[in-house]
Order: structure tokens, then C-alpha cells, then sequence
């Protein structure tokens, strides 16, 4: 419990006058609370029933601008983005809930107060009842927690030197909320996320202000006269411009220069400009090694986020650091903001609603079983992401509403605005979006139909032609088969009669050689 004891204080102010003065600490702190909370973590009611949802979230709507107690935050979204930063920078944080009048007209009568580390003295007593005070937190024998003793005023406040800062305000633990992150068992105070990295952030600041400062002073120098050992004559001559030469308060001789200036030099003189050395390839790449040891201490920020440089980066290596590095920063959203800033401020604001009148006891208890929503980051590739969840949701992995949610959006508001946007268009003759693509589908595909269509009926045309090409091939052939049969058949008698008429001839031959013996 003592671990951060003796150093907290000293912790905590180096902690914030990094946030304040070092750029790099700054662009952490900023990248923490821009991951952690963004516009805020929202919360959804999961009851089924529609109109009581409906009234708790109307309810919880009205109180959101109320919850700050000092008014300095806008709403309870800004509330959680002041407690966060606190956090990030001090490593602690305490909402104290503060009980209202009716007579304030609050649509509920609770208000957050956020408290400092600075507000929670570095005090361990023994108490008579057997508990003990450890570094400002009481507990029991059994180790709960059950007060903290506050400054009535803070420390570091002028007004505070007139306030006894020996008396504390003894603050029942049931109605504070300690935001921190506890590194090890038994851990009561919490250490700022630049701890580990105050110490390289102070070395490379002074390596870079060392690096400036050579420079600075290199360049004080513009030239460099070189001239023989001056006679008694010419001491007090200025080779430049000709005249007695003037020497400034510290009694250094002063020389000229002009833009466009011509001049010539006396026998042996000569003029060296100052050519100071520039910083070399090791700056660079101690600077970088330095901010990606400091990035990798501060929760494993992605370097590019610090820097703003993606020379080198593809998108494929910034979505691996980037996953890796919402991984970090979900496990402190549900390990820390989200168990210790938002469900103890929605649990208040039920249970004083519920005593105010303004929401009945199943109402209060319905409002406690909700969701909480942190902001969801911007797609590094909008078309590929919305895509990848589309078919998420299209493969029964997951619910359209739960993509809603991680929008920051409530299903329900949004199928109302969709009936709604979809009445809307209908009464005045629009078309929604949805319609339109639907009736661009239908076209197209009718488009589609008509050329196949079109196709095929050229296709049969060219098949009835071929068709007919073939029957007159085939009439043709039979004609010429029958021709040629008729032709063999004439040809077949003219054999036969020619024959016969050789017979004839041959038995009339005979007879006449009868008749001649």
C-alpha cells in the first residue's frame, strides 16, 4: 500500500506539468482521452418494454446537462472526459455524489462533483473503532472501504490558507467513487499513465533543447575576418567598410552586413563565413528511438499517432498497431472508466430519481440494467469495415443492433428515424434510397432480360434459316440423286439395246455368210 507513498505528490505534479509543457506528453494525453472516451460513453436501457424505455431514457436525457455539480462541465459526456483526463494525468480520480433539494427544480436531485488526487491527504492514523486510515482512505477489518477523509478545501488554493488544514471532511465511501487503476495487489492510490516515461520524456527534451542551443549559438557568428598583424595605423580600421571600427557594450568590435553589399578588402585580408555544423543522421534516429521507447511506455501508442508521420507505414501495419492498441484501451474502458465513472453515476441518478417521484422503484431497477457504449473508431477502410459487419450480421455472428450500438446509436431511435424518413418520402412522392437502388436492380435486370431475349430470338431466327438451308440442301441432293438414278437407268437401257442391236447384227452376219456358202 506504501509503494507510491512517499513519491505520489511529487509523481503527480511532474506527471502534470509534462501534460502542460512537453508536446509529446500532451499528444499522449490527448490520444488516451480521445481512445478512452471520444464524445462520451453512452448508455442504452435493455428493457423490452417500449414505453418505460422510452421514460427512462427521457429522463436520463433531461438530467445529462445537470450532473456537474460546479457547472463547469457541459454535460455528464463532458463530466466523464474531465474524469478521464484527470485520471490519465494524476493517475486517480474521485466523483463525489451530492445530494440535492427538490427545491432546485434538478430533473433529478444528485450532482457529480469531481475531486483531484490533490484533494485526498497523504494520511495513515489508527482509529479508535478498530479501522485505519491508509493515504486517506478509511478502512475496515475486514479491509473495505468505507470513507475518505477530504480537504475541505483544495491545497493548492490561496483561499485554502485560511482553512484548517488539519480537519477533514470524512466522506462515506458509498458515496464517492475512486477512478483508478490498480497495478498491484492491494494497490489504494493510483500512479499517472506518464510514470514510466517521465524520465525519457525529460532526456529527450534536454537532448533536443542541447541540439537547439548549439545551433543558436553557431549561428552568432555570420563571418570571420582574417588580416596580417595590424599596423598602429590601421588598428581601429574596419576592413569592410573603411571607417573606425565600432565596438558594442561588451567592447567586441561590430561588422556590417547588408544585403547586396560590395566590398573590397585591403592587401592580405580575407573574409571566412561561419559554417556552422548541422545536426547529423544520429539526431534523427535518437529521436526517433527515443519517441518509440516512449510511445511503448506510455500504453503502446501507436508512434504515428505522436508524430503524425506515416512515411514508411502501410495500412496493413497501421491496422495491426491500431487493433493492438484499441485492445489496450477497451480493457481500461471496461476495467476502469466504464465500472467506475459511468455505472456508479447511472446508479445514483436512478436511485434519487426514484426518491424524487420522477421514475417508480420497477423504473429505477429497469434503469440499472443497461449498456454501455463506448464511441466507435473510424474505419481506416469505410467501404471494406462496413462490408466485413454487413456480413457479419448476414452470417448470424452478430446483431444488427449491436453494430447500432457500437455507433453510439440505439436501434430502436433508429428503426423509428428509418419508419419515419420512409412515411415521410412516401407522402410526398419520394423515393427512399433503398427504393431507388431497388428500382435501379429492377431495371437492371429487365435490361438484362430484354437483350437475352433479343438474343434468342435472333438465335432461333438464324436456326429456322439454318433449318431451312438444310431442308433445301436435302431437296437439292434428292434431285440430284433421282437424276443421276433416271441417268444410270437411260444409260442402263441404251447398254441393253445397244447390246440387242450388236446380237441383231452379229446373227444377221451369220445369215448372210450362210447365204454366201
Amino acid at each position: 500500500m506504501q509503494a507510491v507513498a512517499p513519491a505520489l505528490p511529487t509523481l503527480r505534479n511532474r506527471a502534470r506539468d509534462a501534460a502542460r509543457n512537453a508536446p509529446l506528453a500532451a499528444a499522449i494525453v490527448r490520444a488516451w482521452l480521445s481512445a478512452l472516451v471520444g464524445s462520451g460513453i453512452v448508455c442504452r436501457t435493455q428493457t423490452d418494454d417500449a414505453k418505460q424505455r422510452e421514460k427512462i431514457e427521457s429522463a436520463w436525457r433531461n438530467w445529462l446537462p445537470q450532473a456537474d455539480a460546479t457547472g463547469a462541465a457541459a454535460d455528464f459526456y463532458a463530466l466523464q472526459s474531465l474524469a478521464v483526463r484527470a485520471f490519465i494525468e494524476s493517475g486517480e480520480c474521485y466523483l463525489r455524489f451530492r445530494s440535492r433539494r427538490l427545491s432546485d427544480g434538478l430533473a433529478a436531485p444528485v450532482q457529480i462533483e469531481l475531486l483531484e488526487s490533490d484533494m485526498l491527504p497523504q494520511l495513515d492514523l489508527q482509529l479508535a473503532n478498530g479501522n485505519r486510515i491508509v493515504q486517506g482512505i478509511e478502512f475496515d477489518r475486514l479491509g473495505r472501504r468505507v470513507a475518505y477523509h477530504f480537504h475541505r478545501a483544495h491545497p493548492g488554493d490561496k483561499a485554502a490558507f485560511s482553512v484548517d488544514l488539519s480537519s477533514y471532511s470524512r466522506v462515506p465511501a458509498e458515496f464517492v467513487s475512486h477512478v483508478f487503476l490498480p497495478e498491484r495487489p492491494g494497490q489504494v492510490r493510483g500512479v499517472s499513465v506518464l510514470a514510466p516515461i517521465l524520465t525519457r520524456l525529460r532526456i529527450l527534451d534536454d537532448f533536443t533543447d542541447a541540439a537547439s542551443e548549439r545551433a543558436k549559438l553557431a549561428n552568432l557568428f555570420a563571418m570571420f575576418v582574417r588580416r596580417p598583424m595590424p599596423t598602429d595605423a590601421q588598428a581601429n580600421i574596419d576592413p569592410l567598410t573603411g571607417k573606425t571600427i565600432q565596438f558594442d557594450d561588451q567592447g567586441a568590435p561590430m561588422a556590417a552586413l547588408e544585403p547586396g553589399i560590395s566590398q573590397e578588402l585591403l592587401p592580405g585580408e580575407e573574409v571566412t563565413f561561419s559554417d556552422p555544423p548541422q545536426p547529423g543522421a544520429e539526431f534523427a534516429e535518437f529521436v526517433r528511438s527515443q519517441i518509440a521507447q516512449i510511445a511503448a511506455g506510455a500504453g503502446g501508442i501507436p508512434t504515428e499517432f505522436l508524430t503524425g508521420d506515416l512515411r514508411d507505414v502501410t495500412d496493413r501495419a497501421l491496422r495491426v498497431s491500431l487493433n493492438e492498441w484499441r485492445r489496450v484501451c477497451e480493457s481500461v474502458q471496461w476495467q476502469v472508466v466504464i465500472p467506475r465513472v459511468c455505472i456508479p453515476v447511472r446508479a445514483a441518478w436512478a436511485q434519487a430519481a426514484m426518491l424524487a417521484g420522477h421514475l417508480s422503484t420497477a423504473d429505477a431497477m429497469a434503469a440499472n440494467v443497461c449498456e454501455w457504449t463506448p464511441p466507435r473508431h473510424r474505419h481506416l477502410h469505410p467501404v471494406q469495415d462496413v462490408q466485413g459487419l454487413r456480413l457479419e450480421v448476414e452470417a448470424g455472428f452478430r446483431s444488427r443492433a449491436s453494430v447500432v450500438a457500437e455507433y453510439g446509436y440505439d436501434v430502436a431511435d433508429v428503426d423509428s428515424e428509418r419508419s419515419y424518413d420512409a412515411a415521410r418520402e412516401k407522402s410526398l412522392g419520394l423515393q427512399s434510397d433503398a427504393e431507388r437502388l431497388a428500382q435501379a436492380e429492377i431495371d437492371r435486370l429487365e435490361a438484362e432480360a430484354a437483350a437475352a431475349d433479343a438474343t434468342a430470338k435472333a438465335a432461333r431466327e438464324r436456326a429456322a434459316e439454318a433449318k431451312a438451308n438444310a431442308e433445301a440442301l436435302r431437296a437439292t441432293k434428292a434431285t440430284t440423286e433421282a437424276l443421276r438414278t433416271h441417268e444410270i437407268a437411260a444409260a442402263s437401257d441404251r447398254a441393253k439395246v445397244a447390246r440387242l442391236e450388236v446380237e441383231a447384227a452379229r446373227v444377221g452376219l451369220a445369215e448372210l455368210r450362210g447365204s454366201a456358202k
